[in-house]
């Protein structure tokens, strides 16, 4: 898990600076459509998403136990593997895709973006629902840490992101 998110969060933070100072003229239209008065609120959605990203980690790494924490019928924590490839994989993803899309305009690169950020959205939705579910000793005291963490970064992923923004984004 401490592997998964170190490559995984190297490489969206690799592909935001290096998208973003290797585009300087064209870095503005990764916003599309989406209305000035809007911008604001992304802003202050992204740090509180990225400041809630640190805290359902928190939970994960350090309330749950690998050897007694139970996902349904299964024990361990594999599931939460899974789901923090699937945000942060897709995640490196978005700005090439974008930048790409800018570029050079093609239907097949606007569903590559949408399903990538869907695929963030559901995974981070899914992240909720199994810090939501988990069984661990150690969990429920601290529960709410993962949860608050884990609303606030789905309400970027996968409600700005995943539908906001592929409204405003003109094809």
């Amino acid at each position: 898990m401490l592997t998964i998110n170190l490559v995984g969060g190297l490489s969206v933070l690799g592909s935001y600076v290096y998208g973003l100072e290797a585009n300087p003229e064209t870095r503005g239209q990764i916003w599309g459509g989406v209305p000035d008065s809007l911008q604001p609120l992304y802003t202050v959605s992204m740090l509180l998403a990225a400041a809630g990203y640190f805290l359902f980690t928190y939970f994960v790494f350090f309330r749950l136990d690998p050897e007694q924490s139970r996902l349904g019928s299964s024990a361990g924590l594999g599931r939460f593997n899974l789901l923090y490839v699937l945000i942060l994989l897709p995640s490196a993803l978005w700005l090439p895709l974008t930048f790409e899309m800018i570029e050079a305009p093609s239907r097949l690169l606007w569903w590559s973006i949408c399903i990538v950020l869907w695929v963030v959205g559901a995974a981070s939705l899914a992240m909720l629902a199994a810090i939501v579910k988990v069984r661990s000793p150690r969990a429920d005291g601290a529960r709410w840490v993962g949860v608050v963490g884990c609303v606030l970064f789905s309400i970027q992923t996968a409600l700005l992101d995943a539908l906001v923004w592929p409204a405003y984004y003109p094809f």
